[in-house]
């Protein structure tokens, strides 16, 4: 089967949901799956979840707990070029089917990579992979070079009325 290049990305929530979505579809259907969480290095419920299911699914948090501040600091740079190491390891073993690089575009958006080394990764998967990328600030570059390009966009959403992030539903 043919793998393509998809991203996720926009301003709205289910980025990170659609992803994990995918994954469960094609462990369901018995591919293998590696996530990579770039800059999610806190414990998320998501986690719990896919523990379930990791005879098929692979994941692993790539970056520091959390990036908000504009400026990353030089341990944030360095877990993310360790995670992006990861990632060409993973797809040059052959063993995945369905590579998902979670945040990634926001990695790339704060400078922990740059735009060409994540360009540099699409280029590299072998033909049967479906690599997925997501994140909001997807660059123009990558847009381009992605088979499948989806925006979330924010309509309306509770934060704005001081609703925090729940368990279970958005961590």
């Amino acid at each position: 089967m043919k793998g393509y290049v998809q991203v996720y990305t926009g301003d709205g929530k289910g980025k990170t949901t659609a992803a994990f979505g995918l994954a469960l579809r094609a462990a369901g259907a018995g591919l293998k799956v590696f996530i990579g969480q770039f800059l999610k290095g806190q414990h998320y419920s998501e986690l719990d979840s896919i523990a379930r299911f990791s005879d098929v699914i692979t994941l692993k948090q790539l970056g520091s707990d959390c990036l908000i501040r504009k400026h990353p600091e030089p341990e944030d740079v360095r877990a993310a070029r360790d995670g992006l190491e990861t990632v060409k390891e993973v797809l040059a073993s052959g063993e995945y089917s369905v590579v998902i690089l979670d945040e990634a575009n926001v990695a790339v958006h704060y400078g922990l990579f740059p735009v060409e080394e994540l360009l540099e990764l699409i280029d590299s998967k072998t033909e049967d992979v479906e690599l997925i990328i997501t994140g909001r600030y997807a660059h123009n570059k990558i847009l381009r070079k992605a088979d499948l390009v989806t925006e979330m966009k924010n309509i309306k959403h509770y934060y704005d009325k001081g609703v925090m992030a729940r368990r279970g539903i958005e961590r």
